[in-house]
């Protein structure tokens, strides 16, 4: 039988959460976020000029449940500060620290050193945590259907928006899509990664993308490896992808994330 990632993941994150309220009380998360910060909307702002474009978000990827290290060492500033220039949309920064090796930490040091949006990658099922990402002063968080009620979905949402922070809510399926509409989502990434096996198919995206209303930002999640997945996807008619272990691995990752928006091949 195949290991089920999520239900392991979700484990060890209920055990971090209640250690994190320990150090931290809400309550002092919460004088924190009423800080004023600037607001860079997420994904990013609408194209200007009218003319469709390719959109990437260049995730911080340290290491994956499935495929173990993708790169420990890596320098989440500068490689953020690398895809900036290159011309990432924005940048998510996964902070998971038992499976993924990240932090909050990380998040928050390339938010500190770049101008384009951060979101929060993470499991994320409590209040405490969208307190913790506003603190930490990043601009979205992540919130994955699959592990909320539809209820608490409609709670996060509600309290992003008071806490002035973008959701990105993620779907794999179509009662995910519905789930996620009926909450109110106005960002939805349309994952091709399933949380209990890992394993990836890129037709999840392109069979879920028409049952989302046009007024919402469609987002393609996991297993974008070369620009020929994103064209296939965007021939669908997406136009905001999320990349992460592609970039992550590469040896100077602003060359890679250039050639993945001027549409070279990539290998």
């Amino acid at each position: 039988m195949k290991p089920n990632f999520l239900e392991t993941i979700l484990e060890a994150k209920r055990f971090e959460i209640e250690a994190a309220q320990r150090r931290v009380p809400q309550s002092v998360l919460e004088r924190a976020c009423a800080e004023p910060r600037v607001r860079r909307p997420f994904p990013c702002d609408p194209d200007e000029s009218g003319v469709s474009r390719i959109h990437i978000i260049a995730e911080v990827k340290r290491a994956s449940p499935s495929r173990g290290a993708i790169r420990l060492d890596i320098d989440p500033v500068g490689y953020a500060r690398a895809c900036e220039r290159a011309g990432a949309s924005a940048m998510s920064v996964l902070t998971e620290t038992a499976f993924f090796k990240g932090s909050l930490e990380d998040a928050r040091s390339v938010r500190e050193n770049v101008a384009i949006p951060v979101l929060r990658k993470d499991f994320i099922f409590s209040p405490y945590q969208v307190y913790e990402t506003r603190a930490a002063g990043l601009d979205a968080l992540l919130l994955i259907v699959r592990i909320l009620d539809p209820g608490l979905l409609s709670d996060m949402l509600e309290l992003c928006r008071q806490l002035d922070l973008d959701a990105l809510v993620e779907v794999a399926s179509e009662p995910e899509i519905e789930i996620a509409i009926q909450a109110g989502a106005a960002t939805v990434g349309i994952n091709a990664r399933n949380l209990a096996t890992f394993e990836t198919d890129l037709c999840v995206c392109t069979r879920l993308l028409p049952l989302l209303r046009t007024d919402i930002t469609a987002i393609a999640l996991s297993g974008i490896r070369n620009r020929r997945d994103i064209a296939f996807l965007a021939q669908a008619g997406f136009r905001h992808f999320l990349v992460g272990e592609t970039l992550s691995r590469a040896a100077d990752p602003g060359a890679v994330l250039r050639k993945l928006i001027a549409g070279e091949t990539t290998q």
